[in-house]
C-alpha cells in the first residue's frame, strides 16, 4: 500500500481558452513534476479546480496523470464532489485505472452533522476494496465543514483502508490531535505550503502543496534536507518556499499559478469561468517578484 509522503503536488488543471481541459498540458505538467523529483501527485483537488469539472473531464484527467506517471511516482486522485454519487463513481474509477489511492474532501457548502460526516466516509470507503487506501481531506475554510477528531477515530475504526488525512488549515493544535488518531498509527499530510518544515517537525509525513505545482524545487530540496538532518538548510529553503507562496498568492487565484508556469516555459493554460486570467499589470508584478526570488533560490538549492 503506497501512502502520501514528502512533496505531494496538488496539480493545477490547464484549460483551453474555451474552457475545455487541455490534456496535453496535463501530460506535460505530469512529466515536469516527475522530472523535478516530487514524490507523489495529487490531481483534481482544490488547486485543480475540481468543482468546475464534469465527471467525464475528471476521469480523463485522472487517466492522463496515471498513464503518464506510469508508476514512477505515487498518484492519488482526489474524488470529492458536492454530489455523493459522483464521489463513489470517481473513487471506483480511480481504482480501476490503477491509481495508488484516493483523497476525498469533506461534504462542502451545506453543513453536515457528525453522524452525516461519518456516514459519508464510511460509505465511500466501503465502496472500495479493503486494501485501496483513502485519505480524508479537511479544508474547512472552503468546505464550510470541520472534521472532528472523534469522527475521524470512528471512521478509522470502521474502515481500515482510511489511512490518513490531508489537513489544509494552519492549526497545529488540531494537527497534533489528528496525528494521535488510532494511537498514532495515522498519517497526516499538511496543506499550507508555508508551514511545510514545522509540519514535518510535528510529525506530518509531508505536504500536499499547490505551489509545488509551479516551483517544486525548493519543496523537494527542503524535504531532502530535513531527511538528512540538515535543519539549517531546511529553514533557508522554507524561507524561499514561503516567498513563492506569497508571490503566487497562496493559491487564492489559480491564474497566478498558470501564468507562472508559462513563465517557466510550460503550458499552464487559462482560467475557466467564472474566474478570469490575471491582468497584464498583475502579470508584470508577478514576473518581477519571481525574478527576485529566482536570484536567491539557485544559490541555496545548490549549496
Amino acid at each position: 500500500m503506497k501512502k502520501l509522503y514528502g512533496v505531494t503536488t496538488a496539480m493545477v488543471t490547464p484549460f483551453h481558452k474555451n474552457g475545455t481541459v487541455d490534456l496535453k498540458a496535463v501530460e506535460e505538467l505530469t512529466e515536469f513534476l516527475i522530472s523535478k523529483g516530487v514524490h507523489c501527485l495529487y490531481p483534481l483537488g482544490t488547486t485543480g479546480e475540481m468543482l468546475k469539472l464534469s465527471v467525464s473531464e475528471r476521469k480523463a484527467i485522472a487517466e492522463t496523470v496515471v498513464k503518464t506517471a506510469n508508476k514512477r511516482v505515487t498518484v492519488y486522485i482526489h474524488v470529492g464532489d458536492i454530489v455523493f454519487d459522483n464521489v463513489i463513481e470517481l473513487a471506483k474509477h480511480a481504482h480501476t485505472i490503477g491509481a495508488d489511492g484516493i483523497g476525498a474532501v469533506t461534504p462542502v457548502y451545506f453543513g453536515v452533522n457528525e453522524r452525516e460526516m461519518e456516514h459519508y466516509y464510511v460509505e465511500l470507503s466501503k465502496s472500495l476494496p479493503g486494501d485501496f487506501p483513502v485519505y480524508l481531506y479537511s479544508i474547512p475554510q472552503c468546505a464550510s465543514n470541520e472534521l472532528p477528531v472523534d469522527v475521524v477515530e470512528k471512521i478509522v475504526e470502521k474502515c481500515k483502508n482510511v489511512v490518513g488525512l490531508k489537513y489544509s488549515f494552519p492549526d497545529f493544535t488540531l494537527t497534533s490531535k489528528y496525528l494521535n488518531v488510532n494511537n498514532g498509527d495515522f498519517d497526516v499530510v499538511f496543506g499550507p505550503d508555508h508551514l511545510f518544515l514545522p509540519a514535518l517537525a510535528l510529525g506530518c509525513t509531508g505536504t500536499v502543496s499547490g505551489v509545488s505545482s509551479v516551483y517544486p524545487e525548493p519543496f523537494v530540496a527542503l524535504y531532502e534536507a530535513y531527511e538528512e538532518g540538515n535543519i539549517e538548510k531546511a529553514r533557508e529553503l522554507q524561507r524561499i518556499a514561503t516567498k513563492y507562496c506569497d508571490a503566487l498568492k497562496n493559491g487564492s487565484n489559480m491564474s497566478y499559478f498558470k501564468e507562472a508556469l508559462k513563465m517557466r516555459g510550460l503550458n499552464g493554460g487559462y482560467m475557466k469561468a467564472p474566474h478570469l486570467d490575471i491582468t497584464e499589470n498583475e502579470m508584470a508584478d508577478l514576473k518581477m517578484k519571481l525574478g527576485e526570488i529566482e536570484k536567491e533560490v539557485h544559490v541555496i538549492v545548490e549549496q
